[in-house]
């Protein structure tokens, strides 16, 4: 079973790592940036199970390393924003280095099918 057909949630991804599904605390967090951080956290652990132990290799140019693209035109409310594609790396740092992925297919599922979680960390 392909990894995209495993992994439709965040709680899906935790039971792939093998982890609770336990989210950080941040109620000591400006409240402006809490849902920030969980979007963040949850974004993190979804990554990692759908590149199924593939960590990037910073050193290897010639590795390519995918991520989402988002069209954030519109309104500053962000209700703009919406997945766009996908871009990779060859030797430049545009994006986190936990928010990238092994395919092409990696970066455009997540960003097709986790949209919410990347406006709630992208956008204030």
């Amino acid at each position: 079973m392909k990894i995209t057909e495993k992994v439709k949630s965040f709680e899906d991804a935790c039971q792939v790592l093998k982890i609770e599904a336990n989210l950080p605390q941040v109620e000591k967090l400006p409240e402006n940036n809490q849902k920030a951080i969980i979007a963040h956290y949850k974004l993190v652990i979804i990554a990692e199970a759908l590149n199924e132990g593939w960590e990037p290799n910073w050193s290897n140019s010639a590795e390519y390393k995918y991520y989402p693209w988002f069209d954030m035109e519109g309104s500053s409310s962000g209700a703009g924003f919406s997945y766009d594609d996908f871009d990779y790396w060859i030797t430049y740092s545009y994006f986190g280095s936990r928010l990238c992925f092994k395919s092409r297919e990696l970066a455009k599922y997540i960003g097709e099918n986790f949209t919410d979680l990347y406006k709630d960390y992208f956008v204030l």
